[in-house]
């Protein structure tokens, strides 16, 4: 195993070939083609002008030496000092051009890398870090800004010695000939170099990708870690995953020590050959002094742009590989495909699934992380629907009720078209869905998930989320029908209380309350709802429960179901096991047949009553 071969890419990764890199990149450069034009135009002129120092310096000294005047001594040097200040105006010109393209080139990189990472399933996510999805749109487009820059700064630093080799051949061709014939030599080390960088820098980017996913992840659970004190534990998973990086770099720098040195004295073995040599043909007078002197300086002008993409490869390199990375993110294909985007109308809400067969993505022969809450239990590659069928008519309110890994979490993430159904057909009001247009499908679908999420921002901006347009006063109308808005009165500013990140502010009951808010004022035509099973007051509960007769009211309704008041509030109770119907009926009949419905009462629901109902009596004692 080679230094670099212990990080993996991604399965979404993909190899591009530079060529087509440089022309995916062109196409982001094109809608400033004018301002390119510009640039390019100031670049020539920053390379003439810097090439016409030396050669100003050179033709100086021939002509004081021959006319030692005190016109022509003053003169020479403000010809220096006027170049000098053409150029620095010039170089300030092109770097403000180039900063605000590259600017701009980055915002829609950005942009597109975000929109595709918005608008990949929920299996992309079950299968790779969020966190190393942020470092590519972060991190990855920033590096690739850094190498337009250098590629600027090289191709400028190429058309100066261009004009200089012209203007020495001009002067004497053998010495010319011998200046040249040392360049190959470097260009060749330079080139010798570029697979191994390459692949240095993909390894560290990786290595970095790893430790932004490791910190995310750790601050995103820094409550659970705390209250299982496990902050040792996540530094030491923090720390192998540094400690990983700091070694990926320090061997990329290892790759760099290799080349620079062996540039830096293979330009020194070529200074001392190009004095040795001038300075026999300044002798014997082939040469003026002031001609050796410009083919000394021009050796720094040849060498250093050869040296500078050499010692800056890695950099080189590191744009390339990040332009890689984003571009592979972009171009990662949907799990989730609809084969049409008809418009969709105002939903009615029947919902049918007709011979249907699902199965979660895998990770390497496991199922996939995030999705594992319903499905799997120690299982293999399974399906977790088989010839599943279920007709669910508009209006009507259907709980889901079954043992972990019975399959209903997964009916409700195939209606939102989270995941990819691998056989059979779902039918929205007697639509195929993967016909429908699919954001306007899902502005149609209300969702509230077991773990309510809230963003940082009030409680308004929270509920208005789905609908931006709604008042402050729409919205205190709406809660006012919950429990006539005593949920209000216990927020410390009602609707413009803040809730803190992911609603850490507010109870568990009130964040369930914004959550149903939040649907209420989207007013959808179906509504899922994976109810939370934490407990919470009677008083909260009976709030909840006006919230949702609320939805209810306007929707096709399909509830995970944990609560008693949920499950007796369905028009149908849909019991399942093993990914298939068992048995479906109303409470009362389900009761009656003493099936597995009356198994999970007296089990679950049945003491759940119990408790439910011994708490109300306690908060009438009080």
């Amino acid at each position: 195993m080679g230094f670099f071969d212990g990080l993996g890419a991604e399965k979404y990764d993909r190899k591009y070939s530079d060529r087509y890199l440089v022309k995916r990149i062109y196409a982001y450069f094109k809608p400033h083609t004018r301002r390119l034009g510009l640039i390019i135009l100031l670049v020539i002129s920053i390379s003439l002008v810097y090439a016409m120092l030396p050669v100003t310096v050179a033709r100086g000294v021939d002509l004081i030496r021959a006319d030692r005047s005190l016109t022509l001594m003053l003169l020479i040097p403000g010809l220096v000092i006027l170049i000098s200040v053409l150029g620095w105006c010039a170089n300030w010109g092109m770097r403000r051009l180039m900063t605000r393209t590259v600017a701009d080139v980055l915002v829609k990189l950005a942009s597109d890398a975000f929109q595709a990472a918005t608008s990949h399933d929920l299996s992309f996510y079950d299968q790779y870090s969020s966190g190393k999805v942020v470092s590519r749109i972060t991190s990855d487009t920033q590096d690739f800004g850094q190498l337009v820059n250098l590629i600027t700064d090289v191709a400028g630093q190429f058309l100066e010695a261009s004009v200089l080799a012209f203007i020495l051949l001009q002067i004497d061709w053998r010495l010319s000939l011998t200046l040249f014939g040392l360049i190959p030599i470097v260009f060749l080390l330079a080139i010798s170099f570029r697979t191994l960088a390459r692949k240095a820098t993909q390894q560290g980017m990786r290595a970095m990708s790893t430790v932004n996913a490791t910190i995310k992840e750790s601050v995103s659970g820094i409550a659970i870690a705390k209250n299982f004190r496990q902050e040792e534990s996540i530094y030491r998973e923090f720390n192998a995953a540094n400690r990983t990086s700091y070694g990926v770099n320090v061997r990329r720098g290892l790759v760099l020590a290799i080349v620079f040195p062996a540039l830096n004295s293979l330009a020194g073995l070529m200074s001392a050959l190009l004095v040795y040599t001038g300075g026999l043909s300044a002798a014997q007078g082939i040469v003026t002094a002031g001609a050796w002197y410009l083919f000394l300086q021009s050796l720094d002008r040849f060498l250093f742009p050869i040296m500078n993409l050499s010692s800056f490869w890695t950099q080189v390199q590191n744009g390339l590989s990040a332009a890689e990375r984003v571009f592979a993110l972009i171009d990662a294909e949907p799990a989730v495909v609809q084969t049409a985007a008809q418009p969709v109308g105002r939903l009615r809400g029947e919902i049918e699934f007709s011979h249907v067969q699902f199965s979660y993505p895998l990770r390497g022969g496991e199922p996939a992380s995030g999705a594992r809450s319903d499905m799997w239990a120690g299982k293999e590659a399974d399906s977790i629907l088989e010839d599943f069928n279920l007709r669910i008519r508009a209006g009507e309110t259907v709980a889901l009720v079954g043992h972990t890994g019975a399959g209903k979490s997964s009916i409700a993430r195939l209606i939102a078209r989270f995941y990819e159904f691998q056989g059979g057909t779902i039918r929205i009001d007697g639509r195929d869905i993967r016909t429908l247009d699919l954001h306007e499908f899902r502005r149609q679908l209300g969702i509230v998930s077991q773990s309510p999420f809230l963003f940082s921002g009030s409680v308004a901006e929270n509920i208005r989320y789905a609908a931006p347009d709604v008042t402050d006063a729409e919205i205190e109308r709406l809660a006012r029908k919950i429990g006539s808005g005593e949920w209000l009165e216990t927020l410390p500013q009602g609707l413009q209380t803040a809730v803190g990140e992911r609603g850490a502010r507010l109870s568990m009951g009130q964040r369930q309350l914004v959550s149903l808010m939040r649907v209420l004022a989207q007013q959808p035509a179906i509504f899922v709802l994976d109810e939370a099973t934490a407990s919470i007051d009677p008083f909260t509960e009976w709030q909840i429960q006006k919230a949702l007769d609320l939805i209810l009211e306007n929707s096709t309704s399909i509830m995970i179901a944990h609560r008693l008041s949920t499950v007796k509030s369905a028009n149908r109770i849909i019991v399942m096991q093993s990914g298939k119907i068992i048995e479906e009926g109303s409470h009362a009949a389900l009761l009656a047949a003493g099936g597995h419905y009356a198994e999970l009462y007296n089990t679950y629901f049945r003491h759940q009553s119990l408790a439910y109902v011994e708490q109300a009596g306690m908060l009438a004692l009080e």
